[in-house]
């Protein structure tokens, strides 16, 4: 019987055998780039807003307090956003005329709140909490980033699921003292497994990865 393939059939089948390992495995790689990339988690893209309000200026210039805006983070599930009112309080005196806040006064003027665009927008089945987590030593800046630094807001980390987990396995590696929560650009120390051990033993954190955790 005549040979069907020649020899060289054999090389060309390992050829192909590997060249489409090569691009199963760079076609998972370029989706895996894309999905982590802010073109799909939004993250590192300030947002427009109603007015550019700088946290740089505000927190690292002025020294605000994040609670003088934030008020209900530490004791309810939403962080809150701050009324007309909080910000007329100083620029009612200050920058009274500056055309960038007239939109701040047009508020003021005609009791209809700002419409602010929400930079850390989980979706609807997700539930989180700011309490807990302030309240149980994780930083503001472990989930939002250097604040102080950001001229407009901008959501730092890509907020998915994995990112969480990340935390959520071992939570010792970003707790810090609950007196430091709000500071921006903590040093850990360099026993810090020790170090959040100690201190999840002290606040009762657990390591919550049941998926009712989140998803209610």
């Amino acid at each position: 019987m005549a040979q069907v393939f020649r020899p060289i059939a054999n090389s060309l089948s390992k050829v192909s055998v590997v060249g489409a390992v090569v691009l199963i495995s760079s076609l998972g790689a370029i989706l895996y780039a894309i999905n982590e990339s802010p073109y799909v988690s939004n993250a590192k893209i300030p947002h427009e807003q109603p007015v550019p309000f700088s946290h740089k200026h505000h927190v690292a210039g002025l020294g605000l307090d994040c609670r003088y805006c934030h008020s209900t983070v530490e004791t309810s599930a939403f962080a809150g956003i701050p009324p007309t009112e909080t910000c007329m309080s100083c620029h009612s005196q200050i920058w009274t005329n500056a055309d960038m806040l007239e939109p701040v006064r047009a508020s003021w003027r005609t009791g209809e709140s700002l419409v602010w665009r929400r930079v850390h927008d989980l979706p609807g089945f997700v539930y989180f909490n700011h309490s807990i987590h302030v309240n149980k030593g994780i930083g503001c800046e472990s989930c939002h980033g250097r604040v102080d630094q950001m001229p407009l807001m901008h959501q730092e980390n890509t907020l998915y699921m994995e990112w969480c987990l990340d935390c959520h396995r071992n939570p010792a590696k970003n707790i810090r003292p609950k007196d430091q929560v709000l500071t921006m650009g903590y040093k850990y120390p360099p026993n810090q497994a020790e170090f959040g051990a100690k201190l999840m033993a002290e606040y009762k954190v657990q390591s919550l990865t049941d998926c009712w955790t989140c998803h209610r």
